[in-house]
């Protein structure tokens, strides 16, 4: 049988179902999966117009980066060491008050999108200003992403009010709905700057377009606090009183729970994604991450912005974070390498509404796939690969990576991007930032 593209693997992780496969091919056709079998049984029965032989790398679905704001990549690194409003108010803010526009998007989720390539992610949650031109460049540049259709209260270049941020998110759903590799969600900055109403709002839009809401919920002690201060409620119970805890809401941070709240998002169905390697640097909390898996919460991982991170290294962020759980719950059995990488792959998947689509090597998926090199000093011997990626290797050590049957990284090398092009780019915007 004729194919597109045959993959040669020394082992192949399919993520589901939760096993190891040695000396397997993936067979690739119309940018999907249409088999996954031993290697001596693929070349018997499949002829690819490219093939691939990878003797030392597994083949693992792409990672799903399930937060992140891609163009803050141009404020990497420019004010770190600062507790999150310290950091968001004094820094963040009015940088982007004169500096936000259409360029600084476009050329910071550039800069966003070659870093998650070359590190295995093959789909993005975004949230940001002007989130056209991120949809538009993850486009270009064929990576899979969920645009968030971002809402806050007060003005900004993207918008004046709340009523304008959904007027223009709505527009920007219509723009992109037939688009393969994209999709959108309701993106709410967080419950102390979206007020009841837009938020009322956006829970009847959601439902109409079955499509997911992700916010900032639960980020800092100090956030409780103020919103109790308030109005006498914690965060969570507000969203619960508005309708919005349910199987469509994405819940990022969330650091500051109770038993009581992680039986109240257990109950519902809504999604965590946890992002230790930002809520550490920005001593925010920590999310209790065993204790929902427990529940029966589906925990995926994000990176958030590289502002706060300060890379969008999903291999680094696995570590992290199942380090982190076994630290949290005083358990070592807490969050073995298989659940991190689930984390990391068909948790964010669910979370974001295409699991029939991404977050693990399964027949009629699309073919998002990745190839890491793990004939590497610095994990070898190697008994179990599934804990030789999540403990061990780094993220240059992935060579390749294929987003529905394209490939965009050919052992190492970027195959849409004017690398030297856009590092001018990116100088040109330090000089302007420093100013």
């Amino acid at each position: 049988m004729n194919v597109d593209t045959l993959l040669h693997a020394r082992w192949i992780i399919p993520v589901e179902p939760s096993v190891t496969y040695d000396y397997h091919s993936l067979v690739i056709d119309k940018g999907r999966i249409i088999d996954l079998l031993p290697t001596a049984e693929a070349k018997q029965h499949y002829q690819a117009a490219a093939t691939e032989n990878l003797d030392n790398h597994a083949l693992l679905p792409g990672f799903v980066n399930c937060h992140t704001h891609a163009a803050m990549t141009l404020m990497r690194g420019s004010a770190d060491d600062l507790p999150l409003m310290e950091w968001l108010q004094n820094h963040i803010w009015p940088t982007e008050q004169k500096w936000m526009s259409q360029a600084f998007v476009k050329d910071g989720t550039d800069l966003a999108i070659a870093e998650m390539i070359l590190g295995g992610t093959t789909c993005f949650n975004d949230m940001y200003f002007f989130p056209d031109v991120t949809a538009h460049q993850a486009v270009q540049h064929g990576i899979r992403a969920c645009i968030g259709l971002i809402v806050i209260d007060f003005p900004t270049v993207w918008a004046e009010n709340s009523a304008a941020y959904i007027a223009k998110g709505l527009d920007i759903h219509d723009q992109f709905r037939h688009q393969p590799l994209i999709t959108t969600t309701f993106a709410p900055h967080a419950p102390y700057t979206v007020s009841d109403e837009p938020l009322q709002k956006i829970r009847t839009l959601a439902d109409e377009l079955d499509i997911p809401i992700t916010m900032h919920i639960h980020e800092t002690l100090h956030e409780v606090e103020q919103a109790q201060n308030l109005n006498g409620q914690r965060p969570l119970q507000r969203l619960r009183n508005l309708g919005l805890i349910d199987p469509s809401l994405v819940a990022v941070h969330m650091t500051q729970l109770n038993a009581g709240e992680i039986n109240i998002v257990a109950g519902s169905g809504a999604h965590i994604v946890h992002c230790p390697e930002s809520n550490l640097k920005l001593a925010s909390g920590f999310c209790p991450v065993a204790q929902c898996l427990d529940a029966g919460i589906n925990v995926a991982l994000g990176t958030d912005g590289a502002a706060s991170n300060n890379d969008l290294d999903m291999l680094g962020e696995m570590r992290v974070a199942a380090l982190l759980a076994k630290a949290v719950a005083q358990n070592a059995s807490s969050v073995p390498a298989m659940t991190a990488l689930r984390m990391a792959t068909i948790n964010g998947a669910k979370a974001l509404g295409l699991a029939h689509e991404t977050g693990s090597l399964t027949i009629g998926k699309s073919a998002d796939v990745i190839a890491i090199d793990l004939d590497h000093l610095e994990t070898r011997p190697l008994y179990c690969p599934v804990s030789q990626i999540v403990y061990a290797a780094s993220r240059q050590q992935i060579t390749d990576v294929w987003v529905a049957g394209k490939q965009l990284l050919k052992q190492r090398h970027l195959t849409t991007f004017d690398i030297a092009l856009l590092k001018r780019k990116i100088a040109a915007w330090q000089v302007k930032l420093k100013s």
